[in-house]
């Protein structure tokens, strides 16, 4: 019996380059500092700094547009010669550090805005070189189970970082100090990445198409069709992080809101959620080529939404529509972000593989651009506008269905599906 229990779960973990495990440990200590701040941002600097929503998502989104600045220079950086992987990894975890001790101390809008202007620079410049050390790494199918691992650990960390960050707060309303973890958290992942991380880029491909990589890039029609349904569906992504933990506050149960502590539990229940489902759904869609698994998602990004905008209308049962929404939310996460890496890893040339990635990474910074502001813009609305704006949201998933069936069309049986 001991045998068969072990031969079980043994056959549930990848079997992957020892890199790849380093990285997801480095990434879940990350996440554990993020997921201290990532839903609590919005409401402390709202309701006890005193910015309005509005400001306060122009500020969050103002770190999208110095995130397309670093996502550029990251993609060229991972490529090129002098930098590589290694190196733009360690440089965007030591400006992320930065970026969470200005938000830490931040006192005025403005602050807040060169906080988020900082911290983008740093993330932007963190995911073109992360994701394509994981591809460099991997090949096939064993790519998606290494990007589902890497999710894995990000939700994961989130979820320990919000159920953390969450007790900390209803102890002691000390905001400041998880701000402060942040900082620390991207120390201790810069000294992991230091000590046991090695370059992966292939020493004969590395520089050499340059800049030219980028205009070799933007003639794919594939990538381009896809950069269409990725914006929408990363749009849909912000609103969880940046437009939920308020509305939820401020909206739900026709405006009579709920607490802290309840916010708290929905977002523990939702990161697991995401940790629980993130293997077994991904192994689920590997029987659909990699733009039917996005079709999927999109399709229950809409159900999310719907579900979501019952909170608000609901009085008695607001609680049960919430924990109903940010479950299929959750779902309709973990099975987007491994085929949505994988689908661009696959489609690029090795030797611009990071701009490729960068590209795909581009696709988060414009998406949270538009959706905290858009949030924010709704969360400064009075009901029922605020509630239909989640059907909005559900209505648009209509548009990436459209991009993705075409993009299905084009790349025709591969990249693989496996039953």
């Amino acid at each position: 019996m001991k045998f068969f229990f072990s031969q079980q779960w043994t056959r549930w973990i990848p079997h992957l380059n020892p890199q790849v495990w380093i990285l997801a440990v480095g990434r879940l200590l990350s996440q554990m500092g993020t997921g201290f701040t990532l839903y609590f941002l919005q409401i402390f600097f709202v309701n006890q700094v005193g910015l309005t929503a509005t400001s306060v998502g122009v500020a969050i989104s103002s770190a999208s547009v110095s995130g397309i600045v670093g996502r550029i220079l990251g993609g060229s950086m991972t490529d090129s010669r002098q930098w590589g992987r290694r190196r733009t990894l360690l440089l965007s975890l030591s400006i992320s550090a930065i970026a969470a001790g200005i938000i830490a101390i931040a006192q005025s809008f403005w602050m807040l805005v060169v906080g988020n202007i900082v911290m983008g620079l740093g993330v932007g410049l963190y995911w073109p070189s992360t994701e394509t050390i994981i591809a460099d790494l991997s090949e096939g199918r064993e790519r998606q189970e290494a990007f589902t691992i890497t999710r894995f650990a990000d939700s994961a960390g989130l979820g320990l970082g919000v159920i953390l960050g969450g007790a900390w707060i209803t102890l002691t309303h000390a905001y400041r100090a998880l701000f402060m973890i942040d900082a620390v958290s991207f120390v201790i992942f810069w000294g992991v990445a230091y000590f046991t991380i090695a370059e992966t880029a292939h020493p004969h491909t590395r520089g050499r198409q340059g800049w030219q990589g980028w205009i070799i890039a933007s003639q794919d029609r594939r990538l381009r069709i896809y950069i269409v349904a990725n914006i929408l569906i990363t749009t849909y992504l912000a609103q969880i992080h940046s437009t939920l933990p308020l509305y939820f506050k401020n909206f739900a149960q026709q405006g009579i809101g709920l607490s802290e502590a309840v916010i708290t539990g929905l977002f523990s229940w939702h990161l697991g959620v995401s940790v629980v489902s993130q293997l077994p759904v991904a192994r689920y869609l590997r029987r659909w080529r990699y733009p039917q698994g996005l079709m999927i998602s999109v399709g229950l990004w809409g159900i999310g939404f719907l579900l979501i905008g019952m909170t608000g209308l609901a009085r008695q049962k607001a609680l049960l529509w919430a924990i109903a929404g940010l479950g299929v939310l959750a779902i309709a996460t973990v099975a987007y972000m491994p085929i949505a890496s994988s689908l661009v890893a696959d489609l690029a040339p090795i030797e611009i593989r990071g701009v490729y990635l960068s590209i795909n990474s581009l696709c988060w910074a414009v998406g949270y651009f538009l959706g905290p502001a858009l949030g924010g813009l709704a969360l400064d609305q009075q009901q029922p506008l605020i509630d239909i704006y989640w059907g909005g949201l559900a209505l648009s998933i209509g548009l990436a269905l459209v991009a993705l069936k075409h993009l299905d069309h084009l790349i025709g049986p591969s990249p693989t599906a496996t039953p």
